[in-house]
């Protein structure tokens, strides 16, 4: 445990030597994370020299400890056993030390090591890939503190779901592993609150077919929410678009985020929306308009405005998609328009 407490504290001549030595901007650190320096033991060359080991130059080391200066406090053995760990999943070193330049806190994270290591095991088993493990290791490093019977547990929980909502023994595993890839922070979720927001689709009149739908559209995402919030999402959608509990779940079906958003997100994009002089009418036919923000509404029916397409008369689906599928319905809209009315290679019929 490192004091963060500066009061009537020095800073380490030793430590400010060594990182100058190093060529690390010392005042960045000051700035960030001063509680560094003060400290009594520090292992500025020994870490620099096993980064440098891995393959890290000069500046690379300079800035991994620019960024995550609390590396100068592990131990030599620490930082070793972190190595040995993540080479579990890294093809070599020159991978390893990309990583850790990118994501050095993630790396230097070593309190959790042996349940990082034990998940890491755990993954492996399940048949996950190595990269998508190391994928993990950065930008959810937070799943490796849990340890890895909790981790098996919320796995457990959501293989029994996925069973009795009707999925077959024989996809169970690649719907799994498919679910952790898209989002591995489900694990941060209790196997309690999995539960719950189950049973809320199911005694709203989803079908189980229905759930594993929305389970997969959302990507596992649902389990972040709350059955209140969902409750409050949906009572929104239906006032808005004045339809029956049966229509509401065919919208919610054909676009999970009325489910997902908050209210105020929904109310936010809704609002963009009709001051394009878009129509309710019209978003309840391509409800998806409302996955994309009030930013990208006004930028994309902007630019579909210079081709002389008129969003409030046409159909919503040219504003849909991600930015590669509104291009491409873009550039459709574009080369119509611009299509010769004539062909000028025919022959022209003239009297003679």
């Amino acid at each position: 445990a490192y004091t963060t407490d500066t009061k009537s504290r020095e800073e380490n001549k030793k430590t400010i030597e060594s990182l100058y030595r190093l060529a690390v901007d010392i005042k960045k650190i000051r700035r960030l994370k001063e509680w560094v320096l003060l400290q009594d033991v520090a292992y500025v060359t020994e870490v620099a020299g096993i980064l440098q080991d891995m393959g890290a130059d000069e500046t690379a080391v300079a800035s991994i400890l620019e960024r995550c200066p609390e590396a100068i406090l592990h131990t030599p053995a620490e930082i070793n056993s972190q190595r040995a760990l993540w080479q579990l999943v890294c093809q070599n070193e020159k991978q390893l030390i990309k990583l850790i330049e990118q994501f050095p806190e993630s790396f230097f994270t070593t309190e959790y090591h042996e349940n990082q290591k034990a998940n890491i095991l755990f993954f492996q088993e399940l048949g996950l890939k190595n990269n998508i493990i190391t994928r993990f290791l950065t930008s959810a490093p937070n799943i490796f503190y849990n340890r890895v019977e909790k981790n098996k547990n919320v796995i457990e929980t959501l293989q029994r779901n996925y069973l009795s909502l009707g999925g077959s023994d024989a996809n169970m595993k690649i719907w799994i592993l498919k679910l952790l890839s898209q989002n591995p922070f489900i694990l941060l979720n209790t196997c309690a609150a999995i539960q719950e927001n189950l049973e809320f689709l199911q005694k709203n009149d989803f079908t189980d077919h229905q759930v594993l739908q929305l389970l997969s559209k959302l990507k596992g995402f649902i389990f972040q929410l709350t059955p209140t919030a969902m409750q409050k999402s949906m009572l929104f959608s239906k006032s808005v678009f004045k339809c029956s509990d049966a229509e509401l779940k065919q919208l919610v079906l054909k676009c999970p985020a009325l489910l997902y958003y908050p209210v105020p997100v929904l109310e936010e994009r809704l609002q963009g929306l009709l001051k394009e002089g878009i129509s309710v009418a019209q978003i309840r036919e391509t409800p998806t308009v409302l996955e994309l923000t009030t930013q990208i509404v006004q930028y994309r029916v902007q630019k579909l405005s210079t081709l002389g397409y008129d969003i409030k008369s046409g159909t919503l689906e040219s504003l849909n998609g991600t930015k590669k599928d509104f291009e491409a319905n873009y550039g459709k809209i574009q080369s119509k328009k611009e299509r010769p009315i004539f062909n000028p290679v025919a022959p022209l019929h003239v009297e003679d």
